[in-house]
């Protein structure tokens, strides 16, 4: 796993005209190591790399493909130790949830090895007669793939395994703070047999030159992103130019709804999962927790007992909690924080952080969160639970759905048709219904709103990256 740290293009591992760049352990602000710098002349050689490699891609047989996507399922399985550590050391989160990650990201190569056998089609009869349809899908083309760093192996094999199913080539663009997972990942490509120029990897501290770079080729043909919502109305304006097949997977702003009949013990854990998975860095995290007034103390007493219990540092320590991305996202959530008690919330529970001088911010429970606070508005990306009290079941539903943002939510409910009803009153594109985790490779990922446009897993996720196309057959009486 002490992958080479240059561009991957067409098979080979080069230097990039850019030099090179630091990458950065969150946890002690060690440099792990300098990554060739990608310029998007770099970026143009990959996209040369895949066009090249695509015609013989796409024709090769389906269960070639798939052979070799089970056999990089089963790599990543080998390879757990080794790729949880590098995610570790690169992004900071605990081992659990570093280990929790590559199990995940591997599983994505196992579902779509098992979709790429299984296209679908139609054939049908004209209504007027004397023609036969035949529907097919096809690879779009090139696909370029933009990764964030939260998830540096999932995100990656998320979008990696469908696009190679469908019969694309990539060029991938994984984040400047966690580009040695994706390296890691892509050798492991190699070892399973995917063939030169299929997939090509650019780091880069050079996002926005890359990526424009490639959305003004026209031998590009998909763009899939995960990130902000602000830089993805910027891909997609410029997406646009091109009529560029686009995928999104931008923002969150989850809420998590606790009612008067709720397991508390059970919901306790669950908020402990959705919310501090990861320290809160992830689009799916929740961010606003409505807790029904006769079960609001009891709530925040046992959530608050938990989050003490927390063991905040690194994962070599064996850690519960790491260190968030980087300076500015602590100061972001300090922010964030300052501003809710300002507006009259109260801090009613922290972890201890270490003496260290990484990028840590206490895990921290919010009481008496007043529903208009920026805190509730706001995105944190952080290991901060803010609560709010309700009791009108219309009203809650309301202030839940007036976010921009519909990606993910969470239901506690003692009656399984109240939390289905109050699920189905949510406009977002995932719930989970008396549990905290709702990804899943066989499930189609996705939100609305300002969250997203289309979904990833599933069938679905293999369609991104497929036109369809229909054969008109003369077929006379």
């Amino acid at each position: 796993m002490t992958a080479a740290h240059d561009l991957f293009i067409g098979g080979r591992w080069l230097a990039a005209s850019g030099g090179e760049f630091d990458v950065e352990n969150p946890a002690d602000r060690t440099v792990l190591a300098q990554v060739s710098d990608g310029t998007a002349a770099d970026a143009i050689s990959a996209v040369h790399a895949a066009a090249d490699a695509l015609p013989a891609w796409r024709l090769l047989p389906p269960r070639q493909r798939s052979e070799m996507l089970r056999r990089m399922f089963e790599l990543m399985v080998r390879d757990t130790e080794e790729l949880a550590s590098l995610i570790c050391a690169e992004n900071g989160k605990s081992l659990s949830d570093a280990r929790g990650e590559v199990t995940y990201a591997a599983e994505f190569f196992r579902w779509f090895a098992e979709e790429t056998v299984r296209a679908g089609g139609d054939y049908g009869v004209s209504p007027a007669g004397g023609t036969r349809t035949v529907v097919t899908h096809r690879p779009v083309g090139v696909a370029a793939l933009v990764t964030p760093w939260n998830f540096p192996a999932a995100m990656a094999t998320r979008k990696i395994a469908p696009a190679l199913a469908a019969g694309c080539t990539v060029v991938l663009k994984p984040a400047s703070e966690t580009p040695l997972t994706a390296l890691a990942v892509t050798r492991l490509l190699v070892e399973a047999g995917v063939p030169d120029g299929v997939v090509n990897v650019v780091p880069t501290t050079d996002a926005a030159g890359v990526v424009t770079a490639w959305l003004a080729d026209s031998r590009v043909r998909k763009i899939s992103f995960t990130g902000s919502t602000g830089v993805g109305r910027i891909i997609l304006k410029q997406a646009a130019d091109r009529i560029v097949n686009a995928s999104m997977e931008l923002g969150g702003n989850a809420p998590l709804i606790v009612t008067d009949d709720a397991d508390i013990d059970a919901a306790v854990a669950g908020t402990m999962v959705a919310k501090f998975r990861g320290g809160g860095q992830a689009c799916t995290a929740a961010n606003r927790l409505y807790v029904h007034a006769e079960v609001v103390d009891e709530f925040t007493a046992k959530l608050g007992a938990a989050v003490e219990q927390l063991k905040v540092g690194p994962a070599s320590e064996g850690c519960d909690v790491g260190p968030l991305i980087s300076a500015k996202a602590v100061d972001g959530v300090a922010a964030l924080v300052a501003s809710a008690v300002a507006a009259g919330a109260r801090i009613a529970h922290q972890s201890p952080t270490p003496d260290s001088k990484g990028y840590y911010y206490p895990p921290t429970v919010l009481a008496d969160v007043p529903a208009g606070a920026d805190i509730v508005s706001r995105e944190i990306f952080g290991p901060v639970a803010p609560i709010i009290t309700w009791d009108d079941e219309t009203e809650m539903l309301r202030l839940v759905n007036c976010s921009e943002l519909g990606l993910a939510a969470y239901v506690f409910a003692g009656e399984l048709q109240r939390a289905m009803r109050i699920g189905e009153g949510i406009d977002a594109g995932m719930i989970g219904i008396n549990r905290g985790l709702v990804s899943d490779p066989s499930a189609p990922f996705g939100g609305t709103k300002q969250s997203g446009l289309g979904r990833e897993g599933a069938r679905a996720g293999l369609e991104e990256f497929t036109e369809t196309q229909y054969l008109s057959i003369d077929w006379p009486a």
